[in-house]
C-alpha cells in the first residue's frame, strides 16, 4: 500500500468493527492519510460484504466504506485472534470496535489488557445505545436508534406516518462524530502520554444534530411535530414543483431574501403583506405562504426559475437526483465524486470524494475496499511474525 500525505499520515487505526457505524468512522480516518488494518472474521469477511446491491456478487457499498482499508482475517473467538489484535495495538494509535459491551473483555481483549501492552493506545467503543445505563445491554442497530433519538418522530409529513431515513442516517452521523471524537482523545493522549476509552452511543451523534427540540421543550413545553419539508421556527423553507414537474429547494430566512424572492417572482407585495412582511409571521401563516409561492413557481420550467432567482441573488437549488448529481458540472469541477480503479471489478468505480479541501496535504483513495483477507500475508505474516502454517492451522488463508 502506498504511503499517504493526508493528513493524518503516520497514524496506525485497527478497525475490529462490523457492518457500518464504526467502520464508517476508520474510513473517514483512512480518507485523511491514517494506515487502517480492517479486521473480519475467516470465511466470508465482515457480513457488510453480503450487504446492499451488487455487482458481481460484489458488494458495493462495502467498497464504499472500507475504501483504503488493508483486510486482514481473525476469529477473535480463538488463540490465534486474539493474539493478532494483541500484536496490532503494540504500535497503534487507535482500536475502534462495535460489539456488545462486556465482548471484547470475554474474549480477553478489553482496555484493560491492550491498555497494558500499549498505555497510549485509545478505544472508541460504539454500540446502540453505550456501554452503561439501563439500555446498555440492549441490541442496536441503526434503524432503531433513529426512533430512540428523536428523529423519525418529527420526519414526515403532518398527517402522515412516521418515516424512517432512506439511508443510515445514524450511521453516517455516528461515522463523521466518532472520527472527531477520536481524533480528540489522540490529541489529549499527544499531550498527556496516555490513552483512554471513548464510547460512543449510535443515537447520541443524530440527536446531537436535531437542533432546539430539547430546549424548546424544556422551556416551552413544546413537541415538536411533523412538518413535512417545513422548519417550526422560519418560512418560507420548501420544495417547490415548477411548471416542468421538476422541484426545487427554496430557503428565504432573512427578510431580504424573502424581498428579493417575491420580487423577481413578479410579486413584490407579497413581501409588504402584513402576515408575511416578518418571519414571525411567515411562520404563523406558512400555509397560505406557501401556496402563494407554489403558484408563483408553478409558472416557470425549472431552469428558468433558478436562472430567475439567481440573478435576483435569491437562494434556490434543484432537488436533485444522483443521475442529475453525477452529470453536475459545479460537482465535477470541486472533485466531489472521484473514480477509483479497483480489480476486483475489472475496472473504475465512482464513489462520493472525501469532504473538504486541503491546501497541502489532501485527502487520497488509494483503492476502494479489497477482498476479505487480502493483506493476510502483508500484515500478518510479514509484520506480526506469524507463519504459514500457523494461519493455515487456523482456518486462515496466506
Amino acid at each position: 500500500m502506498s504511503h499517504s500525505r493526508g493528513p493524518l499520515a503516520g497514524l496506525r487505526v485497527i478497525d475490529a468493527s462490523n457492518f457500518l457505524a464504526a467502520p464508517t468512522i476508520s474510513m473517514h480516518l483512512a480518507d485523511m492519510g491514517a494506515e487502517v488494518i480492517k479486521l473480519e472474521r475467516p470465511g466470508g469477511g465482515d457480513e457488510f460484504r453480503q450487504w446492499g446491491r451488487k455487482r458481481d456478487d460484489i458488494a458495493l457499498y462495502y467498497k464504499v466504506v472500507n475504501r483504503n482499508k488493508l483486510s486482514v482475517t481473525a476469529d477473535f473467538r480463538t488463540p490465534l485472534g486474539v493474539e493478532t489484535v494483541q500484536r496490532l495495538v503494540r504500535n497503534a494509535d487507535l482500536i475502534v470496535e462495535n460489539y456488545r459491551p462486556g465482548t471484547m473483555e470475554k474474549w480477553g481483549l478489553g482496555y484493560d489488557v491492550l491498555s497494558a501492552i500499549n498505555p497510549r493506545l485509545v478505544m472508541l467503543r460504539v454500540t446502540g445505545y453505550g456501554q452503561e445505563g439501563p439500555n446498555a445491554h440492549k441490541p442496536g442497530f441503526g434503524t432503531a436508534l433513529e426512533g430512540y433519538a428523536g428523529f423519525v418522530y418529527i420526519n414526515g409529513e403532518a398527517d402522515g406516518p412516521p418515516l424512517l431515513p432512506p439511508f443510515g442516517l445514524s450511521d453516517a452521523s455516528s461515522g463523521l462524530c466518532g472520527a472527531f471524537l477520536a481524533l480528540a482523545a489522540l490529541r489529549e493522549r499527544d499531550a498527556s502520554g496516555r490513552g483512554q476509552v471513548v464510547d460512543l452511543a449510535l443515537y447520541e451523534a443524530m440527536f446531537a444534530m436535531l437542533g432546539p427540540f430539547v430546549v424548546e421543550h424544556d422551556q416551552l413545553g413544546v413537541v415538536q411535530e411533523r412538518m413535512a419539508s417545513r422548519l417550526p421556527w422560519v418560512a418560507p423553507r420548501n420544495t417547490y414543483r415548477c411548471r416542468d414537474g421538476a422541484w426545487v429547494s427554496l430557503s428565504a430566512s432573512s427578510n431580504g431574501t424573502f424581498v428579493r424572492l417575491c420580487a423577481a417572482l413578479g410579486e413584490p407585495g407579497l413581501a409588504t403583506d402584513p402576515r408575511f412582511a416578518e418571519n414571525a409571521g411567515r411562520v404563523a401563516n406558512v400555509v397560505e405562504l406557501d401556496a402563494a409561492l407554489s403558484a408563483l413557481i408553478g409558472r416557470h420550467d425549472r431552469a428558468d426559475l433558478i436562472a430567475l432567482l439567481e440573478a435576483s441573488d435569491a437562494v434556490v437549488a434543484p432537488v436533485n437526483s444522483v443521475a442529475d448529481i453525477m452529470a453536475d458540472p459545479h460537482i465535477a469541477a470541486r472533485g466531489s465524486i472521484i473514480s477509483v480503479e479497483d480489480a476486483e471489478l475489472g475496472g473504475p468505480l465512482r464513489m462520493q470524494a472525501p469532504s473538504g479541501r486541503f491546501s497541502r496535504t489532501p485527502p487520497e483513495i488509494h483503492h476502494a475496499g479489497p477482498p476479505a483477507g487480502a493483506h493476510n500475508r502483508e500484515v500478518l505474516m510479514e509484520r506480526l511474525g506469524f507463519s504459514e502454517a500457523e494461519l493455515r492451522a487456523a482456518g486462515i488463508a496466506p
